[in-house]
């Protein structure tokens, strides 16, 4: 019979889903054709919502909510859906507050007629279907009936339902939004959520926490331990939450300490013994130490626990929280997790590149044995490889000698490779390789010599600009580079090159006149003066000064002075040669024709110079001639030109790309959009406070809770290994009754049975405790009064009674006894 049952019930499923198929099919074939087809599917489907068959109903809200996802309208049945808002199938009426959610805004005045009906399915006795009409009521934005969902709230934080709890945790963001002068009363259903026992509910509490009152902080001291004990437990949205919420509170409650150790530096012992007594003496060295609130070291065992976690954002969360709360070593303990997010989608990957990158910004150290997942592929996009190379450099100071040559070879491949893109980050990388350790400059430079033969002009230029850098460090030693580069001024035309190597000519081949090539550049340089991109003559111009100013500060002229009546007198005889022109040309003709043979070549090179500056097209160009004129003209400004020209340059450092985001939180899109975000970051964005100082903390014993906190080297216990303990408690708690008061010792109390469902339900319902407490007390004050009196008057009654009670005690064991001679017959 259950065969046949079984195979019966299997036909008529089988018989819906064909039905449902064919109506489905039937429908999507009529919406296709045309109007009219069109007209009779939504007559039809008003038909099904009209029906009072709930496979009908439910049939019809499947199609209408499809309609919802199509570009085609689903308002018209809007009164007609409403009316099943009070459906007793659970089904539909989800279906139902679906539609209702998606079209309040536009339908006000008829959502409302829904909202008594959604009020009674609050009393509904499927737990269910309260939570979805708590839900629905919150998500449909009409401001009249805000009131109502603050009330629903207040109902729902109290109800029996852990789902219902949730719910109305969740709905408290809804209606703060829809109205913020509800924040009072929201602030308190916050504060009773918080100390909700299950943790599906904590979690919705706390962000709801940090959405409404995120500068209440006093609601959080009583809940403190139990939020974190409940962490681990918790789903993925409500551990983000939690985990942000105490990075803040950390920072506000718990004071940075540290302690100060000593650390003894022993000297070698000496030849003798007697010399043990002066040698052994160590130079006492302190450094300080960081201590751990224990309060604040439950909270760092609860997120180790959560790196496991398959959400990458929790991951993240975790690292935030080690980062900028504990010591060095707990960061260690996260690094290889943070570093196998890579292995995720490019989307996902991306974002745990740029707070690899943060992170290794900070502490470099840990990452380093996790150097070969940094490595290019040839499929990365470019926003990959860009943060990949990033990493290399940042941990190329801090890697053995292996990793370093893998890294050098790794950027010197890239760099001769077809992207431009790529070849200029991967010069620019070896230029930051060769910074940050000083070793590997010389084979640095050597590489990024060849790359100048190079016939990409972008290569040559990016080459010459990290080459100019590294010669900037020590400039001494690489007299022989510049040499090299100016072997290689004839074979580029890149502007930016050629001006790249004057600079360098210009900055370093006058140190010792002696040794000096720069005049012998500079005269070659002018030749092809009129065909240079103005970048190269600015440079040559430059050039020309310097070579000029060495020369007048080793041959320094003698200018006579003048009293203020024969400069007087002098302007007077220029302003009278200027009016009587043909006199002074002849006479100034033959002045500068005998003042030039007695000018030597450099002087001679620098007028020539000048001259060809004077009538450039470029204004800036001119502006220079003149300016480097004035200042070389006289010597009495020989120094100021010494300053101006000749003064050290201070060595360029190329910081990492992400240096400027730092500062900026991790976890956070403000993070990957960087400048893109707007200077304070894009909205709700908040940076972490500043530690708490010591003495300004709140008070311990304000997060003092039932649940003890563990003891250090402990982790967090589950709720599964809670439920574990309290059973096993419970059940020794039973055997140590059992074996205190055995059944077959006479005077032990009866052990009480447990009573079935339908004994519970059968029992009238009780008041609140106080009362019965109250009614019980009094009840057995009037009994012992009535037993006091019954005492005083009734003695002969009692001894009447126990006899009468003997009596029948013997009349029963002795049918007892006729009984069991019986059975044993």
């Amino acid at each position: 019979m259950e065969t046949i049952s079984r195979i019966s019930s299997m036909l008529e499923t089988a018989r819906e889903l064909t039905l449902e198929a064919a109506q489905s099919a039937a429908m999507s074939r009529g919406t296709g054709i045309g109007t009219s087809s069109r007209n009779s599917s939504v007559s039809h489907i008003k038909k099904l919502l009209d029906s009072r068959s709930d496979r009908d109903v439910l049939d019809g809200m499947r199609q209408i909510i499809s309609l919802m996802y199509r570009p085609e309208p689903s308002n018209p049945f809007f009164s007609a859906v409403v009316k099943n808002v009070a459906s007793a199938n659970l089904e539909v009426k989800k279906l139902v507050y679906i539609y209702l959610v998606h079209h309040a805004e536009a339908e006000p005045d008829l959502a409302l007629l829904s909202i008594n009906a959604i009020q009674k399915s609050l009393t509904d006795q499927n737990p269910q279907a309260r939570a979805m009409a708590l839900r629905t009521m919150s998500s449909i934005r009409v401001p009249v009936i805000n009131q109502i969902v603050s009330l629903a709230i207040k109902r729902g934080c109290s109800d029996m339902s852990p789902h219902v709890r949730k719910a109305a945790a969740l709905s408290i963001p809804k209606c703060y939004r829809l109205d913020p002068s509800t924040q009072p009363q929201l602030v308190g259903y916050i504060s009773t959520l918080l100390g909700d026992s299950q943790y599906f509910v904590a979690g919705p509490a706390v962000s709801a926490f940090l959405e409404v009152c995120p500068d209440r902080i006093d609601l959080i001291h009583k809940h403190y331990r139990g939020l974190v004990k409940k962490l681990v437990d918790m789903d993925e949205w409500g551990q983000l939450a939690t985990m942000r919420l105490m990075t803040f509170y950390a920072r506000k409650c718990f004071p940075l300490m540290t302690k100060k150790v000593q650390r003894s530096q022993t000297k070698p012992k000496g030849f003798y013994d007697d010399d043990d007594n002066t040698d052994n003496v160590g130079d006492q060295d302190t450094y300080d130490v960081p201590i751990v609130d224990p309060e604040l070291d439950l909270l760092l065992r609860s997120c180790k626990l959560l790196l496991q976690s398959r959400n990458a954002a929790v991951i993240i969360a975790v690292v935030r929280c080690f980062l900028y709360l504990a010591p060095a070593e707990y960061l260690a303990s996260a690094v290889g997790p943070l570093v196998a997010l890579l292995r995720s989608p490019q989307d996902m990957q991306l974002i745990a590149l740029y707070n690899v990158v943060v992170v290794a910004l900070r502490y470099p150290k840990p990452f380093t044995k996790y150097l070969s997942h940094f490595l290019v592929h040839a499929s990365d996009p470019s926003h990959i490889w860009h943060l990949k190379l990033e990493v290399l450099t940042i941990l190329f100071p801090h890697c053995g000698d292996h990793f370093k040559g893998l890294i050098i070879s790794e950027l010197e491949h890239f760099a001769q490779g077809a992207d431009p893109d790529l070849v200029r980050e991967s010069v620019r990388a070896l230029g930051r390789c060769a910074q940050g350790d000083p070793n590997t400059s010389d084979k640095c430079l050597r590489i990024l010599l060849h790359q100048i033969t190079s016939l990409d002009d972008n290569l040559v230029s990016e080459s010459l600009t990290v080459i100019r850098h590294l010669i900037q460090q020590d400039p001494t030693s690489h007299e022989q580079t510049v040499i090299q580069l100016v072997k290689h001024l004839g074979l580029t035309t890149n502007p930016d090159a050629r001006a790249t190597i004057v600079w360098l000519v210009g900055e370093y081949a006058g140190l010792e006149p002696e040794r000096s090539f720069a005049p012998d550049v500079l005269q070659i340089l002018v030749q092809n003066y009129a065909d240079e991109s103005e970048p190269v003559k600015q440079q040559v111009l430059l050039l020309g000064a310097k070579v000029y100013l060495h020369h007048v500060l080793r041959n320094p002229r003698k200018e006579e002075p003048q009293s203020e009546p024969k400069a007087q007198q002098q302007l007077n005889n220029e302003w009278a040669d200027d009016q009587n022109g043909e006199e002074h040309d002849a006479n100034g003709a033959d002045e500068k024709e005998n003042a030039a043979e007695e000018e030597d070549a450099i002087s001679l090179l620098w007028r020539y110079i000048l001259l060809l500056a004077r009538y450039d097209t470029s204004y800036d160009l001119r502006d220079r001639a003149r300016l480097y004129k004035a200042l070389l003209s006289s010597p009495s400004s020989n120094q100021i030109a010494n300053l101006l020209l000749l003064a050290p340059k201070p060595v360029p450092h190329a910081p990492s790309p992400s240096e400027t985001r730092k500062d900026l939180l991790i976890g956070s899109s403000t993070l990957v959009l960087g400048f893109d975000a707007g200077v304070h970051g894009l909205r709700g964005y908040e940076n972490l406070p500043d530690w708490v100082e010591a003495g300004q903390e709140p008070d311990s014993s304000l997060r003092e809770s039932e649940i003890k906190l563990d003891k250090p080297g402990t982790a967090a216990t589950t709720a599964g290994e809670q439920l574990d303990k309290v059973l096993r408690e419970h059940e020794m708690s039973v055997a140590a009754s059992n074996r205190a008061h055995p059944s077959g010792v006479k005077g032990a109390a009866p052990v009480p049975k447990s009573k079935s469902l339908a004994q519970w339900l059968d029992e009238p319902e009780s008041e609140t405790e106080d009362e019965t407490e109250y009614e019980e007390v009094t009840d057995s004050d009037e009994e012992e009064e009535e037993e006091e009196e019954e005492e005083e008057g009734s003695t002969d009654e009692e001894y009447e009674t126990d006899e009468e009670e003997e009596e029948s005690e013997e009349e029963m064991d002795s049918d007892e006894r006729e009984q069991a001679r019986q059975l044993l017959a």
